[in-house]
Formats: C-alpha cells, sequence, structure tokens
C-alpha cells in the first residue's frame, strides 16, 4: 500500500515498526495502554486532537506530516484548495527571503502603495472566506509585486510597504501551512519578521511572532510555541497600556496562541490562565477586531475556549463551552469552520455521533477547502463513516469520497 493510501493509524503502525518497537513499547513511550494503540492503529479509536497526533509523532521521532500524509490532493481545481498555486507561491517566497531577489522579477514599474493596499485587502478576504484557490490566484503576483514595491519604497512609504509585505506573507503563511507544506509557512514568516525588523515596528514584531507561533503549533513543536508566545508577551507587555488597540488586540491574540500551546502540552491550568487574559482583553475592544488577520476578539476568543477544551481532552467541556459561542458574530468562514470542526470532535468524544456527523457538515458547508485539509476533520470523517448511528450516512460518505477516504 502506497503512504498516500494509508490511514493515520496505519502511518503510526509504519512508523513504529520503522524504529523496531511493539505496541506495547509505544504505549509505555505515550502513557497509554496497548488496547489504545491497537485501535488507533486499525482505526477503532480517531486520532482526533492534534495534541495527540503530536505527542505520537515525538516519541516515534517522525514529523507531525509523516502521521497526517499532508499534503492531500483533491480531483477538481476547485476543491484543490490552491496547491496549483504552490510552485509560483514558493517562487515568490524565494525571491522574497533572498538578497536581491527584486533584481530577478521582470517589472516595468512598481506599482503605487494604495493600489497594492485595495488587493492585499481584497486578498485577506478570500483568506478569511477560506477560498483558498481563488486566493492561490493572486497571492503570488502580490508578493512580486510587493517584492519590487519594498526595494525602492523609501521614507514614510517603507514601513507601510513592509507592513503590506508581512500581511501579505501571513496570507501564504496560512495557505501553506492548511495544504501541509511547513517548509514553505516557515519561508512566509521568516520574511514577516524581516518586514517587522526594516520597519522597527514593535507591533510588526508582535504580528510576525504571532504567526510563529502558528507556524511551530502545524509543525507539532509546541515548545517552541510556548517559549515564542513568553517572549512575544513580555516584549508586548509594556506597550499594552497605551491607547494603541493594534498592541493590545496583539497582546489578546499571543495569549491564545499561548493558551493552544499549553493545551497541548496538556497543561490546564496555564492553558486557563492564558484564556481568561485573553477574554479580559476582548472584552475592552471591538466586537469585530481582526488586527492583522488575527480575528481578535470575544466571539474569537470563545472559540479558542472549545479548541482548548478539546486539546486537553474534556469532552463535556467542549460541549458546555460551544453552547455559549454565538458563532454567526463573527466574519470569519475559516473560524466558523473550526469552531463546527471542534464540536464534531467534542460530540464524536461525548459518543454523540448524529450530532458530529451534523457539526461537521456544518464546517463543510462554511468552508469546506478548509475541513478538506484538516487531518482532524478528515480523520472525523473516516470515523463518521464507519458507523450508522446517525441518520447522515449518505452525506458522510459523499463527503469521505469528495476527501478521498479509501
Amino acid at each position: 500500500m502506497m503512504g498516500a493510501d494509508l490511514s493515520t493509524g496505519q502511518r503510526v503502525a509504519r512508523a513504529r515498526r520503522r524504529i523496531g518497537w511493539d505496541q506495547a513499547q509505544l504505549a509505555a513511550a505515550v502513557d497509554r495502554s496497548v488496547s489504545w494503540v491497537s485501535k488507533i492503529e486499525t482505526g477503532r479509536l480517531p486520532l482526533d486532537r492534534m495534541s495527540v497526533v503530536g505527542q505520537l509523532a515525538e516519541v516515534l521521532g517522525v514529523e507531525v506530516i509523516e502521521l497526517t500524509g499532508q499534503p492531500y490532493r483533491h480531483d477538481s481545481a476547485e476543491l484543490d484548495s490552491g496547491h496549483a498555486a504552490i510552485p509560483g507561491l514558493r517562487l515568490a517566497l524565494q525571491q522574497a527571503t533572498m538578497p536581491g531577489g527584486a533584481a530577478l522579477i521582470a517589472a516595468a514599474d512598481s506599482l503605487a502603495l494604495p493600489e497594492l493596499t485595495v488587493r492585499v485587502e481584497a486578498a485577506e478576504r478570500l483568506r478569511q472566506d477560506a477560498k483558498f484557490t481563488a486566493l492561490g490566484d493572486v497571492l503570488p503576483q502580490i508578493l512580486r509585486d510587493l517584492i519590487v514595491l519594498c526595494d525602492v519604497a523609501d521614507g514614510d512609504d517603507m514601513p507601510k510597504a513592509e507592513a503590506l509585505m508581512l500581511r501579505s506573507s501571513h496570507m501564504a503563511r496560512v495557505s501553506s501551512n492548511l495544504l501541509g507544506h511547513h517548509d514553505l509557512g516557515w519561508s512566509a514568516v521568516q520574511r514577516e519578521l524581516v518586514a517587522a525588523e526594516r520597519a522597527e515596528s514593535p507591533v510588526l514584531q508582535a504580528a510576525a511572532r504571532w504567526d510563529l507561533c502558528g507556524v511551530w503549533l502545524h509543525e507539532g513543536e509546541l515548545g517552541a510555541a510556548r517559549d515564542m508566545a513568553r517572549l512575544a508577551l513580555d516584549d508586548l507587555e509594556p506597550h499594552v497600556s497605551t491607547a494603541d488597540q493594534s498592541v493590545r488586540a496583539l497582546w489578546g491574540a499571543m495569549h491564545l496562541r499561548a493558551a493552544v500551546a499549553w493545551s497541548r502540552l496538556w497543561d490546564r491550568s496555564e492553558a486557563e490562565s492564558h484564556l481568561a487574559e485573553a477574554r479580559q482583553v476582548a472584552a475592552g475592544l471591538p466586537g469585530d477586531g481582526n488586527v492583522f488577520q488575527t480575528q481578535f476578539n470575544a466571539v474569537n476568543t470563545e472559540i479558542h475556549s472549545v479548541e482548548v477544551s478539546l486539546e486537553l481532552g474534556h469532552p463535556r467541556d467542549v460541549l458546555s463551552r460551544a453552547d455559549l459561542v454565538d458563532v454567526m458574530r463573527i466574519a470569519s468562514g475559516e473560524r466558523q469552520s473550526h469552531f463546527w470542526v471542534c464540536t464534531a470532535a467534542g460530540q464524536m468524544m461525548n459518543g454523540k455521533a448524529a450530532l458530529a456527523a451534523d457539526a461537521i457538515l456544518r464546517a463543510d458547508a462554511v468552508a469546506p477547502q478548509h475541513v478538506r485539509n484538516r487531518p482532524i476533520a478528515r480523520n472525523l470523517v473516516d470515523d463518521l463513516r464507519s458507523t450508522d448511528r446517525h441518520s447522515h450516512s449518505a452525506e458522510i460518505r459523499r463527503l469521505a469520497g469528495q476527501m478521498k477516504l479509501g
């Protein structure tokens, strides 16, 4: 069987056999029973939390993507979620991160800052709606134009151009990580850090560090994500008392990154402490806040609380917290979809297959390109396909087919 055809559990078994372990040795390494390992490897128990996937990857000495099987490819351009743009995106980021990269781009004239600002804002709307195919159609050219603009901008235009480069590189990072090209996500965030340094802006530095935490969370580098969140919070703290809402929003968003990192490290006290800090900040900021694409606002803070409970393995808390989220108040299809995926996982952990199926189908209806590229969502659909304890069997089988799950 080729690697692309393996389930997540089968990939776990392959990685275990490669290092010469039996199931008892893996069970001891992750403090689980042999029965648990057997159920994971045979697909009788879904891997429904990234904290567990990350732990398995760490003890087996592999990258997370070896267990998840990313990147996934689909049968149509629309469902393929921007994969066709990856070569162009990779080249643009290579040019953006190399010295003198602007000289490699054939451009008669650099575009004006206002025109590129409009194009970046339009691309950000696609990113929030999780329309990654459409985003992939425009993002490589935006990056190339920004490479040229950042090379020639001076005076007050220079930090503005670098801020646009940071925002565009963030979109490249999100797309790359979602699609499973984590090395490309790292290249994107490197350019963000350079933009912050060139602009000499604490705000841009915080935005870049927030995104760097995101890269490490996707890669399963939880200690690195936690430590970066700590450093960023320490550096931001002297500026939080200012009237600048961007600083306070990034402070809150960094607390949410820290909460997720700590939850995946299974430290409830630290995770809940950071959530509480984020709630306090969100209460004093606009309900539709989206500073540097963080979607930091009260609704997204509560969506994170659902995710934290899921990663900590507290399914009842997942559902009680989900009941309090007015998810339609957040203007982001990606965030809405993420909420429904976490809710579906919580319902499944509670043994409520029908409600889990309903939630995952809601997630797919809102942002299919987001759902069909997420390992946890795919594992849930695969698990739901194997049970008839719900009335959505036909829809789930159809979705599993579109995801190419066997």
